[in-house]
């Protein structure tokens, strides 16, 4: 519960002391109680209740764009892209990542004049590392499947080279689209979407075999023959290619193809892809559809539980999934890296003796029930739309008609899909303070086209009473906001003011990403950047 260390005001001014008071007000901050998890006297376990400064408002407004970015990418034909992305921590350091890239067809290219725009969002555990690396190849990963699809000497398997990039920084340009045919495969959504997962897979391939790859390159043949495991903790590659593998990461991605006017979502893991569709209707005005363009890949899915009970023996049917968790431990059934859930138990040990012994550390053991690995994979699901985008000789509206919003499970464990379209189709039509809760289905409209499949152990019911906050210019930050407290600034500034690690048990981290297009901008092509970094 809330505890104030100071009288209200007026209260106080009655008994005596004005000045006395208001210096008191002035200096000594609010404070809250909370039970937290910590080590007691004994080292053991035990619940202890700690108090902790309930944070000004100046600050977590600080906080909520501290991490917020706008960009606004004009494109031949009047086209305006336009996208925000921002990120709220609750560990220390923030798990999650996002990466996002515009690649531009060649002029010589016959299905031009078009773009490539890719956007990802990653979702970390057990670490950073993993995310973090992601945030550095996956898009380029993905897009050197996509237009090695038009290349008639593209090579047979991945040669991506993991190694060699994780040395020079991963890949410092972005690849460029091979020139298309009339009949181009990259306009064909199965190949297309095959590429996208043959990218995803054989990356976390070469995240996995990285530091077995140092393990052999370190050990000559006399070693070989004695069996002796050789100590690599101070080799200069082995945490850096072992914490990659060993931590995890769900990965969202987004690629629009405009020049076929293609959106393919790709997803590993629990993040959440979702789509506003504006509907005309009948009186003039106008519905969001919703559509969601993903499914949640968690235990808690009954086509994700059977995916795993049919990859195991029938002895394992009841323990490959324990109370929505993979073996009882991971929540994600899909996931890069999450090593301990792949590697062969052998290999876990051997490894954990090159790497971790000589630096008095361990990796964690693989889990209790593990038998028959893998349990987890990177492979993504990928769904595909085409973009209602304009046609030439139609009269061009600057209303957005679609947007996307791709967020990890921190957004999703607080709010639905409709809220979320909600919020955004507000924003885009320009509301402003606080709206209360009943009123906004009135103010935007929605309606249901795909829900999806939640793979979370509650859904969230909605709420119609509080309020929603329309404060911010940045709608992945404004998001991020409604999702913790919305217009309700005593909930948001409580649930903000929890420090790390206590945090991580009233929210997760969370990153949004949020996409859309307007018509009837410039011809020529520019591009706006916007990047508020606030200093606390």
């Amino acid at each position: 519960m809330l505890r104030r260390t100071w009288r209200p005001l007026a209260a106080a001014a009655a008994i005596g002391g004005p000045a006395y008071v208001y210096y008191q007000y002035r200096t000594k901050p609010e404070t809250f109680e909370l039970a937290v998890r910590a080590r007691g006297a004994d080292g053991k376990p035990e619940m202890q209740t700690r108090s902790f400064p309930l944070l000004p408002m100046k600050v977590l407004e600080a906080r909520l764009q501290q991490n917020a970015t706008s960009n606004t990418h004009h494109r031949p034909g009047g086209i305006v892209w336009k996208h925000t992305t921002a990120s709220l921590a609750s560990n220390d350091p923030l798990e999650d990542a996002n990466a996002n890239a515009i690649v531009t067809r060649d002029d010589a290219d016959p299905a031009g004049p078009g773009d490539f725009l890719f956007f990802a969002v990653m979702d970390g555990h057990g670490g950073y590392e993993t995310s973090q690396l992601l945030s550095k190849v996956l898009i380029k990963a993905v897009a050197s499947k996509v237009f090695a699809l038009n290349s008639t000497n593209a090579p047979a398997s991945s040669a991506t080279g993991w190694l060699d990039a994780l040395k020079s920084a991963l890949w410092l340009s972005s690849p460029k689209p091979s020139q298309a045919t009339s009949s181009s495969p990259d306009s064909d959504p199965q190949r297309v979407s095959t590429a996208i997962v043959d990218a995803f897979t054989e990356l976390d391939q070469e995240i996995l075999n990285a530091p077995l790859r140092v393990l052999a390159g370190s050990v000559d043949e006399e070693t070989r023959k004695k069996g002796v495991i050789p100590d690599l903790s101070k080799h200069p590659l082995g945490l850096k290619t072992m914490h990659p593998a060993i931590s995890g990461s769900c990965a969202l991605m987004a690629v629009f193809d405009t020049a076929h006017r293609n959106l393919y979502v790709a997803v590993t893991g629990d993040s959440r892809a979702v789509a506003g569709v504006w509907e005309p209707t009948d009186d003039g005005k106008g519905v969001w559809r919703v559509e969601a363009l993903t499914e949640d890949q968690t235990g808690r899915n009954p086509s994700e539980l059977a995916r795993m009970q049919s990859e195991h023996p029938k002895d394992e049917e009841n323990d490959v999934i324990r109370n929505g968790r993979v073996l009882g431990g991971l929540e994600p059934t899909r996931a890069f890296g999450d090593a301990r859930y792949k590697w062969p138990r052998a290999i876990q040990e051997t490894l954990n003796q090159a790497f971790f012994v000589g630096n008095g550390t361990s990796m964690r053991p693989a889990p209790s029930l593990f038998k028959t690995p893998p349990y987890v994979t990177s492979r993504p699901e990928v769904t595909h739309r085409s973009l209602p985008l304009p046609s030439e000789g139609i009269s061009a509206s600057q209303k957005p008609k679609y947007f996307l919003v791709m967020a990890t499970d921190g957004l999703w464990d607080e709010l639905s899909n409709e809220d979320v379209v909600s919020l955004v189709g507000g924003h885009l039509q320009g509301l402003k303070g606080n709206v209360p809760k009943a009123q906004l289905p009135d103010l935007v409209p929605t309606s249901t086209g795909s829900a999806g499949v939640e793979g979370k152990r509650e859904k969230k019911a909605n709420k119609t009473e509080g309020s929603w906050a329309f404060a911010d210019e940045n709608v992945s930050a404004h998001l991020i906001r409604n999702a913790l407290g919305g217009g309700d600034e005593p909930d948001l500034r409580l649930r903000m003011s929890i420090p790390a690690p206590w945090s991580r048990r009233n929210r997760d981290d969370v990153t949004v990403t949020v996409v859309w297009w307007e018509e009837g901008g410039e011809s020529q092509p520019q591009v706006i950047s916007e990047q508020v970094k606030a200093k606390l």
